[in-house]
């Protein structure tokens, strides 16, 4: 029994090592995304939200687009939301309806980056303490949510936005919201 002591170190460190190397052949051949994480909110309604903007008004699930539309979770203390705000900007651009939640942050600052580099945002919901985040079950920022016309959550990314990630994993579940409708209507 006490040789058996002194290896236990050594088969602990054999375990790990064997899971370390069998998650990471998971993520090499494509078995395993560590960015995909799941939410319980996917296929079911938005939460139910009214709440202060930033910009002083007040918004509710009752005023969001009848189309399909991003909710983007970001913070000024959030180094990928730096990253990513130009991207979203140029989705505005292209006609992208994106619902800002600014997350457990500050007004002033909040506000501050919206006005130095644009404002991506049909609306930004101002998040003070995180209970609309906790709704959704943010688990940190950023985090962007697709949500369908119907105010249906159809999809949840977490991490920053690029158009290499837009093009790959967004575009095509667009297109099939868009198909849907079409398909839909054309009945």
């Amino acid at each position: 029994m006490q040789r058996l002591k002194l290896f236990l170190p050594l088969i602990i460190f054999v375990i790990m090592a064997a899971i370390f190397f069998g998650v990471e052949r998971r993520v090499q051949t494509g078995d395993y995304d560590p960015m995909a994480l799941p939410s319980a909110l996917v296929d079911r309604p938005l939460p139910s939200f009214s709440l202060p903007t930033l910009d002083g008004g007040q918004l509710s699930n009752a005023e969001l687009p009848d189309t399909w539309f991003l909710v983007n979770v970001w913070a000024t203390w959030c180094p990928s939301c730096h990253f990513e705000h130009p991207f979203l900007v140029e989705l505005k651009e292209e006609g992208v309806a994106i619902l800002g939640v600014d997350y457990k942050d500050k007004l002033v600052p909040a506000q501050r980056w919206l006005d130095e580099k644009g404002d991506p945002y049909f609306a930004t919901l101002f998040d003070k303490v995180g209970t609309f985040g906790l709704d959704l079950g943010v688990t940190g920022a950023p985090e962007t949510y697709l949500v369908d016309a119907e105010g249906i959550v159809r999809f949840r990314y977490q991490g920053a936005l690029d158009r290499q990630i837009w093009d790959k994993v967004f575009a095509p579940r667009i297109a099939a919201l868009q198909g849907t409708v079409e398909g839909g209507d054309s009945q």
